[in-house]
């Protein structure tokens, strides 16, 4: 079974999919938005399998509410648009359903559900879509085993290269994010994330104390994790020091 969300701003648009998911008996309805505000509290709410999204709505886009999920389900467009379609597969939509759209053809789009990469794998449009929202993105999209989700930047203690990816490192849980450290490190707050090795990062409002030796440094987080400050980050912690 499968819980399914609608959001379309047009009560048509949510009537004919509504009329055709009767033909699916695993496809469960648990709600319908007509905006993409009330969509964001609804999709967090429930938690759905899958969610047919609108692009085009009052207050902001379908894109956008992707932005805002604290976990990503599966997609598929219905819009009356058709510009929006290279968009919306690089976010790995199931299917784009482009309006005015037949029976057999919403068919093709429920029966495309199996077929479609599974969750656990990369959206890199849609945690693109995320850390690019602001200057300094106050969420980051990461993996916790097959579910993307959102978790806040604050509760990042540390930052650990991991191949061409990073570990997140919260007080309870280590995350995976598809960016590698070079680009996290752009990307977030420099005032508060600082590099201190090429595989490490440090939230400074997480440390805990600061232990110097002869010749370098190592930080103690508040989660109690010890990070080496290597030669070449040196200077990025002797500015902290007054």
């Amino acid at each position: 079974m499968r819980k399914v969300i609608i959001v379309d701003d047009e009560a048509s648009g949510r009537k004919l999919i509504k009329e055709y998911l009767q033909d699916f008996d695993d496809l469960i309805l648990l709600g319908e938005a007509n905006n993409g505000v009330d969509a964001v509290k609804i999709i967090n709410e429930f938690k759905p399998d899958l969610v047919f999204l609108d692009i085009q709505m009052p207050g902001i886009t379908g894109f956008d509410v992707l932005t805002h999920l604290e976990e990503l389900p599966q997609i598929i467009f219905s819009t009356a648009y058709d510009q929006y379609a290279l968009k919306a597969f690089e976010v790995h939509a199931v299917d784009y359903l482009l309006k005015p759209y037949t029976k057999d053809r919403f068919k093709v789009a429920v029966e495309r559900l199996s077929e479609s990469i599974q969750v656990n794998n990369a959206r890199p449009l849609a945690e693109s879509l995320l850390i690019e929202n602001s200057k300094y993105p106050e969420r980051i999209l990461v993996q916790k085993q097959n579910k993307l989700i959102t978790i806040s930047t604050e509760d990042v203690i540390r930052i650990e290269a991991f191949g061409d990816y990073s570990k997140l490192i919260t007080k309870d849980n280590t995350f995976l994010s598809n960016y590698g450290i070079s680009i996290l490190e752009e990307k977030l707050n420099d005032a508060i994330f600082i590099r201190v090795h090429r595989s490490s990062i440090i939230n400074l409002n997480k440390v805990k104390e600061l232990n110097k030796y002869t010749k370098s440094y190592d930080v103690t987080m508040q989660n109690g994790d010890v990070v080496r400050v290597s030669r070449g980050y040196m200077d990025n912690i002797k500015k902290l020091m007054y």
